[in-house]
């Protein structure tokens, strides 16, 4: 079964008109897990990467396991007031509403290359702030 067979979609979530990708039923599924993570690391083993930045949560559970596999260092990315200070914030548009994420001042060093992950991408509001960040640190 293919992993995007293991992906619930969820209709008019969490407003109407939004098709949500719910990847709880991927995750759940030890063998679609595993196939998503040897995917990653198949795509990014070969690529000059330093550390790995996972947004949150989803993007904390499939870039842990990749930072872990790749050996490389890993750097959450958390909504606002969930990381200890001193922090570095992006606000964000979504396709229903706005955001703010966080990441810890320092966690990355000027010069390292970051791979960023996160479950899906909707609109690409999150991916674009959290690359936002990055480049602020």
């Amino acid at each position: 079964m293919p992993i995007r067979s293991r992906i619930r979609t969820v209709p008019d979530w969490p407003k109407k008109g939004i098709m949500f990708r719910d990847i709880t039923t991927l995750l759940k599924d030890p063998v679609g897990l595993k196939l998503t993570v040897n995917d990653f690391v198949e795509r990014y083993k070969d690529m000059d990467i330093d550390v790995i930045v996972g947004i949150d949560s989803r993007g904390f559970i499939l870039g842990g396991a990749l930072a872990y596999l790749l050996e490389k260092g890993f750097v959450p990315v958390r909504k606002k007031g969930k990381l200890p200070p001193e922090t570095i914030a992006e606000t964000y548009e979504l396709e229903y509403g706005t955001d703010t994420i966080e990441v810890v001042k320092g966690s990355v060093e000027d010069g390292q290359k970051v791979l960023v992950v996160d479950d899906l991408i909707a609109t690409g509001g999150t991916m674009l702030a959290a690359c936002k960040l990055v480049k602020k640190l």
